[in-house]
């Protein structure tokens, strides 16, 4: 996607394309409303909000699509909220409560010491946890903040699973401890999921700050939460249309070149970015570019698979493509 890397001219008359009114859409059509680009962002569906939306029902109830928090950790996500005003309706919790089918129940919460020993105090109490498993675990993390939070080379590849049996972790350990934290954080199963991801959410969260384990939860409905989103958008100049489905998207000599709507109008831009689900990109491309080697860039991947790209500079075409799922590898780029 060129021209969106390095300092953005505040007064820059290109346009953009977003297709997908979900978080992924939303977060980066504000982002480069901000930066001074045209936007026009495209939802096939008459809300805002993707998975984590809401909707009214007839007795005048709301209802949350999913259930949606956040942590102290996800730092672009807070920077998303501020730029749509939504900072104010998120309650946050320093404790957090765990609880087992015995009764038991355990408190996590930062203590004065620096980190990453600043949860240790609690950790040491944990009652779901014995010796054996809190020595384990210790060590685990240990390797974790030693490394900064980086799988060494000769690691990757693995599941957290076998990373974790790697590191002497007892099967208690593995069920009350990680697999409920990595569970939860990354949607997928410990066996399924790569250990790279899974030490990533531990180091950002439990071991690099104070802050990163703190979980923010919504006061408002999920539609409420995003409803600063429009506003954000259209008093930089931009457009969002809803019940606006795109259906394909039209390339020529490797450039995107327009896209085409279900009402069977088209629409161009000097740029575009897809911000859908992994699995639904490729339908909207003509099928010479459907295969793994037009999703790479140069031989090397470009956004295949990496929720942690930031840049949309490393895609060098004119279409791009940012996480728009629910799970770390919803992430496709062209």
């Amino acid at each position: 996607m060129p021209g969106l890397g390095g300092s953005l001219n505040l007064m820059s008359s290109k346009s953009v394309i977003v297709i997908g009114g979900g978080l992924a859409g939303l977060s980066s059509a504000v982002a480069l409303a901000d930066a001074g680009y045209r936007v026009r962002l495209l939802e096939k569906r008459p809300r805002l909000g993707g998975r984590a939306a809401s909707y009214d029902l007839p007795n005048g109830e709301h209802v949350d699509n999913c259930q949606h928090v956040t942590m102290g950790c996800c730092t672009n996500l807070d920077d998303f909220y501020s730029r749509v005003g939504a900072t104010g309706k998120l309650r946050t919790y320093d404790r957090l409560f765990f609880a087992d089918p015995a009764g038991r129940r355990g408190t996590i919460e930062s203590s004065a010491l620096p980190p990453p020993l600043h949860l240790a105090p609690s950790f040491a109490a944990f009652p779901m946890l014995d010796l054996a498993d809190k020595r384990a675990i210790a060590t685990a993390l240990l390797t974790i903040a030693k490394n900064g939070g980086c799988l060494p080379d000769s690691a990757n590849g693995t599941t957290m699973l076998d990373w974790l049996r790697r590191h002497g972790q007892t099967q208690q350990a593995i069920s009350h401890f990680w697999g409920v934290v990595l569970v939860s954080a990354l949607d997928e199963e410990l066996d399924r999921m790569a250990a790279g991801y899974g030490i990533e959410v531990f180091w950002k969260a439990f071991l690099a700050n104070r802050a990163g384990y703190r979980v923010g939860i919504p006061s408002v409905p999920l539609g409420d939460l995003y409803g600063g989103c429009r506003s954000a958008i259209e008093k930089r100049g931009g457009e969002v249309r809803q019940r606006a489905s795109v259906r394909s998207i039209a390339v020529e000599d490797g450039r995107a070149t327009g896209v085409g709507l279900s009402d069977g109008n088209r629409e161009t831009a000097d740029f575009y970015l897809a911000a859908v689900p992994h699995d639904i990109l490729p339908s909207l491309l003509p099928s010479c570019c459907r295969t793994r080697k037009n999703f790479c860039e140069h031989g090397e991947p470009s956004l295949l698979a990496d929720h942690r790209c930031s840049s949309l500079a490393r895609s060098r075409s004119h279409v791009g493509a940012i996480p728009g799922g629910a799970g770390p590898h919803d992430a496709m780029g062209l």
